[in-house]
């Protein structure tokens, strides 16, 4: 048993706000009070007058891409030429014919794309930006001047594009003549050679082709990243990898090495085998345990491929890819509902989100005429809503889970090629007043996992170097409603309210320990805050004290 006192407690309970003391029994609180637990037989730990919050949760986070992505080239850079400089002294430590990965870069935050003779992409000018004006895009040859002896691979910060050099299209056998993929694109020059962008699904042409690391390799990476997500204050992620990551976490699972809650969510592609085995939302157990199936609507803004009603300003002819309009969504989601699988669908344009509610519209039908009890369906990233949508995921108790750090990333994108649409991009204070549950996490590796820096996107909507009153500031919400998305909120996603998101008897002892108190500091003081001490099911697995 273990009593942690002198503590300013902030418990997200209603029915007792606060409190200085908690008493916690294996693995869970079994009182939440003040002096009066003082004299209980237990190991003390006196807390020195810090603040206690429940622990948090990412709701969408790719728990393997990020545990990987901590080795490979960290390519968000505000130059091309800086990207390239670090390709390059990567090539020079590697083995020859070793693959050099990357991730994060960002070709509309480049301020020195050098132009070239090559379109973009299918439908646009076949004059891209002049050196120096953003929204352009890389080269194979780029990458060939400073890893010519090595393939590349670099993904995108949206994930939904990727950079190849020369090398590594040879591996993956991509010439003019390779056909574009469903759903897809091979960036071309206006000779119809592929430029070494690739789009969507494109992208998986190559990366089939890097040799993919071990389950027990890839449990070691995530074992390595944990203490990274518990110094920032998390206890539990959803998870949107695939069948490797599962099998790891299943792998750490059995070793006791787990810390993590982890919501595990399954490809759509894998569905049929879900349906047959009759696998359903919510099983497993407290650390691990199966949540939704997933399926993408469409693309991303990075790349101009969220599907949208009406064409990208200046690109007259490209409304993004749709990946399956709502009839074909509707089939997927009623065969997981028949066996209680709930569904989560990526859905970034205001078309795709249509789509999406039409399906989740004709779902809950489905599920009154035949007596399946209402299950906890998302939408991930929910982000740009055309006006008529706006509260209909409220009115389909559809789970809004957002990411507020994508808002102070892409406020100047969603301008550019949203124009005035953006009015409800990232409309967290549209999703509540609605009436819509809102859960936050960080699409990491997209963006970092860091939740403090989502509750500072989500309290100003501005990014932690600017100031004012933030972007579109009509949907900033309050820190304790944005606090709420991060632990309430993700535990109501993964059907564990009862047990996490509060600090009250009878909840699963997960905790983090701050400095300082942020329901009274500054704003500008939340992207520097971190843990001092994270609690996982009452074991202390993170501690600086």
């Amino acid at each position: 048993m273990k009593l942690l006192f002198n503590a300013h407690i902030h418990t997200l309970n209603p029915s007792q706000e606060t409190a200085s003391a908690l008493l916690i029994d294996r693995g869970e609180i079994v009182a939440v009070g003040g002096e009066e637990l003082l004299n209980a037989r237990a190991e003390k730990f006196d807390l020195g007058g810090r603040v206690v919050l429940p622990g948090l949760t990412d709701a969408h986070i790719h728990l393997q891409h990020y545990a990987l992505s901590l080795q490979k080239i960290d390519c968000e850079t505000s130059t091309l030429e800086e990207c390239l400089r670090r390709v390059g002294e990567r090539a020079r430590s590697a083995k020859d014919g070793e693959w050099i990965l990357g991730h994060g870069w960002n070709q509309n935050a480049w301020n020195d794309l050098t132009p070239s003779p090559f379109p973009a992409r299918e439908g646009e000018s076949a004059s891209p930006p002049v050196g120096g004006t953003r929204g352009g895009w890389p080269h194979a040859s780029h990458l060939d001047s400073v890893a010519p002896n090595h393939p590349v691979y670099l993904t995108a910060k949206s994930l939904h594009a990727a950079w190849a050099n020369s090398a590594a299209l040879k591996l993956a056998g991509i010439t003019s003549s390779t056909p574009n993929p469903e759903n897809g694109e091979i960036q071309r020059d206006e000779r119809g050679q592929p430029t070494g962008v690739l789009l969507e699904s494109a992208m998986d042409l190559v990366s089939a082709k890097i040799p993919q690391a071990g389950i027990g390799a890839l449990a070691d990476s995530i074992r390595a990243a944990q203490p990274i997500l518990w110094k920032m204050g998390l206890t539990g992620v959803h998870d949107f990898d695939r069948r490797a990551c599962f099998m790891a976490l299943q792998e750490l699972h059995a070793r006791g090495e787990l810390q993590l809650r982890v919501v595990k969510n399954i490809p759509v592609d894998d569905l049929d085998h879900a349906h047959e085995l009759g696998l359903r939302s919510g099983f497993g157990d407290h650390r691990l345990r199966i949540g939704n199936v997933k399926a993408f609507m469409d693309g991303a803004l990075g790349p101009r491929t969220a599907a949208m009603f009406q064409p990208y300003v200046g690109e007259p002819e490209n409304r993004g890819i749709l990946n399956m309009d709502g009839e074909h969504l509707f089939e997927l989601a009623r065969q997981a509902a028949d066996v209680g699988l709930a569904m989560t669908v990526h859905a970034i344009g205001d078309r795709a989100n249509h789509e999406v509610l039409d399906a989740y519209e004709q779902l809950r039908a489905y599920e009154r005429e035949h007596g399946i009890p209402a299950l906890r369906h998302r939408i991930e990233h929910v982000q740009v809503l055309h006006p008529d949508d706006a509260a209909r995921l409220a009115q389909l108790d559809v789970i809004a889970s957002m990411q507020p750090i994508h808002a102070t990333s892409d406020m100047f994108m969603a301008d550019r090629y949203w124009g005035e649409r953006s009015r409800l991009a990232y409309a967290w204070r549209t999703q509540r007043s609605h009436g819509a549950r809102l859960a936050f996490g960080s699409d990491a590796p997209v963006e970092s996992p860091n939740p403090f820096l989502g509750l500072h996107a989500a309290v100003t909507r501005r990014r932690a170097d600017q100031s004012g009153e933030g972007w579109i500031p009509e949907e900033k919400l309050t820190l304790r409603e944005a606090v709420e998305a991060y632990t309430i909120g993700a535990a109501y996603a993964a059907g564990m309210e009862s047990r996490l998101g509060i600090l009250a008897a009878g909840v699963l002892a997960d905790l983090i320990v701050l400095e300082k108190d942020p329901f009274a500091s500054s704003v500008d003081e939340l992207p520097a805050m971190q843990s001092s001490a994270t609690m996982v099911g009452g074991e202390w697995v993170w501690s600086s004290l």
